[in-house]
């Protein structure tokens, strides 16, 4: 029973539509999807039309964007009320913060690249939110680039001259917004080491004190190490483990159900949240 419970769509900055994304899923042998676009849920119901066509489950999630200090963390929410307005309102904020943040970046890129605003506008999709992955495509559209993943290790990076922080909630505010709002809060790929600072154990804990649910254990940016690590703190701490692709279609390498979640973990998420997951 694969089930990938991270994955992303044209909505935010996933290639495919949300309906081309459930499809490659049930095309792979995924029996649970779980959408997660960037601070949005607007995917949420043409997922669910093609989750029933297809006959796979759909947990219907978010990747919210927070900060602690100069850290960003990625906060993965499932099954949380859309229409839950405090939430809603911090994730149109972050949405809002993005656009001014995008805007800047290209400023200043502009100055070494044959870049334009028009270029990083013509890969976004309509509805979608422009973020750091599309300037990248834009990047690699005009030549300064071979792909998406060169752009984030060379140029885009955290820590690069190019990259501006943007308003975003701490941690602690965003996992009391999703509990709020009847979600199920779980740390997306926390020793994520590459993509720049991360949580350590200690602030983990902290998490795991204000009502974090599980942790991020099997994805792509962890070694061996990194896993053995987040699963005794994730045994020490009393959290659900997940494992998935964080499959962004072919913006990135990763591959859907390139790592899962066990069942009995996507039934603890079920138990929490305040939605069912769609079968």
């Amino acid at each position: 029973m694969p089930i990938d419970l991270h994955t992303h769509s044209s909505v935010s900055d996933g290639t495919q539509t949300p309906t081309e994304l459930v499809h490659a899923a049930a095309a792979a042998g995924i029996d649970v999807l779980g959408l997660t676009d960037h601070d949005t849920t607007a995917g949420w119901d043409e997922a669910a039309t093609a989750a029933r066509e297809c006959g796979i489950a759909l947990v219907r999630g978010a990747e919210l964007s927070t900060r602690t200090g100069w850290t960003s963390v990625h906060l993965l929410s499932y099954l949380h009320d859309p229409t839950d307005a405090p939430l809603a309102s911090a994730l149109t904020l972050s949405r809002t913060a993005r656009v001014r943040r995008a805007e800047t970046i290209v400023d200043r890129l502009a100055r070494d690249f044959p870049l334009t605003w028009r270029d990083v506008s013509a890969q976004v999709a309509p509805g979608a939110t422009v973020g750091r992955p599309h300037i990248a495509d834009a990047l690699v559209a005009v030549g300064a680039a071979p792909s998406r993943d060169a752009v984030f290790a060379d140029i885009l990076g955290d820590g690069s001259p190019y990259v501006v922080p943007f308003e975003m909630p701490t941690p602690h505010e965003m996992i009391a917004l999703v509990l709020a709002a009847g979600g199920v809060p779980v740390l997306a790929h926390p020793f994520a080491h590459l993509r720049g600072a991360s949580l350590d154990a200690a602030e983990i804990a902290e998490l795991a004190a204000v009502g974090l649910v599980g942790l991020e254990v099997d994805h792509r940016d962890h070694d061996e190490r990194d896993r053995a690590a987040l699963r005794d703190l994730a045994r020490e701490l009393d959290l659900v483990v997940t494992g998935s692709s964080d499959f962004h279609g072919t913006g990135k390498l990763n591959r859907l159900g390139e790592n899962t979640t066990a069942p009995a973990s996507l039934e603890a998420i079920a138990e929490r949240g305040r939605l069912e997951v769609l079968r």
